[in-house]
């Protein structure tokens, strides 16, 4: 009878809303990443992304990423750590912190996200004068 009424879908509603933080937090999440899930916090990754998983979820959206409150609302995928790249797209199921291939060496580069669009953005140098000489309006 409450199945049919839709009380469960209430019931879950609720459980998601409290899994989140109370309303004003569910409300924050729904307005950085436009859905809110229930999941079990399985790690934390050197930049501060939050990794969830829910397997009551279809394959594929059973696993996400919250990132972390430093990007705000200027946040994308390339702010995935390397480690939790692999898990987050179900290339293993073993999380990086219980990986033993993970390899980890000295001379490995720290992870940096896309800068393209900032600042610290890679612009090559060029010795080659232009083709093309922009014209120059007398004054």
């Amino acid at each position: 009878m409450a199945k049919q009424l839709g009380l469960d879908k209430i019931a879950k509603f609720f459980h998601v809303i409290q899994a989140n933080g109370g309303i004003f937090k569910s409300i924050r999440t729904i307005y950085r990443t436009d859905t809110i899930k229930a999941g079990t916090l399985v790690g934390v990754d050197s930049e501060g992304n939050k990794y969830y998983e829910n397997n009551s979820y279809f394959y594929s959206s059973n696993r996400w990423v919250i990132y972390a409150d430093k990007y705000g609302m200027d946040y994308d995928a390339s702010q995935v750590t390397p480690e939790w790249y692999g898990w987050l797209h179900y290339k293993t199921d073993l999380l990086p912190h219980r990986d033993p291939t993970r390899p980890k060496y000295k001379w490995m580069a720290k992870h940096k996200p896309n800068l393209s669009g900032t600042n610290e953005a890679y612009m090559p140098y060029s010795t080659v004068p232009p083709k093309i000489q922009p014209w120059k309006p007398q004054q």
